[in-house]
């Protein structure tokens, strides 16, 4: 197959959401393929609102690692939480969820539905210095921030119906704050693809009696290699059989376990690992999005995973205009790549 997917397009289905990706091997070697990367710009820490010392700048912290212990809102921490000052979401009363017109029995519908958008909407600060992305990190910082992740994820699980935490790097990507920052959201409602993956692991799991879906995925892919970029004992990195857009990744846990902010290992030796490989591969960290899927409250069947997805790419009317993408660099290409800069 790999010699074919330079050559030929191919459609492929994403096993864990269904999605269809047009594979088109080679059209990044068209004029404009690929984006131009560019170095972050440099930060000034006057200018930083989410440096160490002008913690005066931020709404009061909830939550932050102050080894030392210390006082809130001050120096000395190394991540600190503190609400979003414009949020999507907001903590208060909930109101009745709205209905989905055509989610009625029978009769005219009510097209014009909405609620209350309740639900928690806080930012991490990842280091208190004046750095822009994730790969400037030592590894224990990395590892750090992980751990802080998966307890905010923990202290909102049980109150939202889905807990979403992404990270934005470069203006390329939606970050409008240079310094490193990643967003949690408390959401009222399943998102329709976290749902779509759910009803997937559940349907594998009652296919297969008991198997699940993530890993077996993930045995196929270190059994094939084509697509493995690296692997620990705790997690493996994979460019997706189906990614949806040029040098997408994954982290997989080796063992299976449903929720992120219960997990022990976090996978964050291969966090560290792909974003210096990216760093790399492009000669300066890329803008890029990173989220965390977690099981949602109802999951029966589930795996944590850490998603990827470099910023290298434009978005064209197919992609906005039918919901389904187009990648022009094969997985197994970029996956590749991306060993041969690991082993270099």
């Amino acid at each position: 197959m790999s010699e074919l997917v330079d050559v030929l397009p191919q459609v492929r289905i994403d096993p864990l959401n269904g999605n269809r990706v047009i594979i088109a091997g080679g059209r990044a070697e068209r004029p404009g393929g690929l984006l131009p990367v560019q170095p972050h710009p440099a930060i000034f820490e006057d200018d930083d609102p989410f440096a160490e010392g002008n913690e005066s700048r931020t709404p009061p912290e909830i939550f932050a690692d102050r080894p030392g212990g210390g006082e809130a809102d001050a120096p000395g921490w190394r991540v600190r939480c503190i609400p979003n000052a414009f949020p999507s979401l907001v903590d208060a009363a909930p109101s009745e969820a709205p209905i989905d017109p055509l989610g009625v029995a029978r009769g005219m519908p009510q097209l014009l539905t909405s609620g209350f958008a309740h639900g928690a909407h806080e930012v991490i600060v990842n280091h208190p210095g004046p750095v822009s992305e994730l790969a400037a990190l030592e590894p224990e910082e990395l590892s750090n921030c992980l751990r802080v992740w998966a307890l905010r994820i923990a202290a909102h699980a049980k109150d939202t119906a889905y807990v979403h935490l992404s990270t934005n790097e470069g203006s390329a990507a939606g970050a409008t704050i240079a310094h490193t920052h990643t967003q949690l959201f408390g959401l009222p409602f399943v998102p329709p693809l976290v749902a779509r993956e759910r009803e997937r692991m559940r349907s594998y799991y009652e296919h297969t009696q008991g198997r699940d879906l993530v890993q077996d995925l993930l045995a196929e892919e270190v059994r094939n290699g084509e697509r493995l970029v690296a692997i620990d004992e705790h997690a493996a990195l994979l460019s997706p059989f189906a990614a949806a857009s040029p040098y997408c990744l994954t982290i997989i846990p080796r063992h299976p376990e449903p929720h992120f902010e219960d997990s022990e290992e976090r996978g964050s030796g291969m966090l560290f690992t792909a974003l210096k490989a990216l760093a790399e591969r492009f000669g300066t960290s890329p803008p890029l999005n990173l989220w965390v899927r977690t099981a949602p409250r109802d999951a029966e069947s589930f795996c944590w995973r850490i998603e990827i997805a470099p910023r290298v790419s434009q978005p064209s009317g197919f992609e906005l205009g039918t919901g389904s993408s187009t990648n022009s660099t094969a997985p197994e290409l970029a996956a590749a790549e991306l060993r041969e800069v690991i082993a270099s």
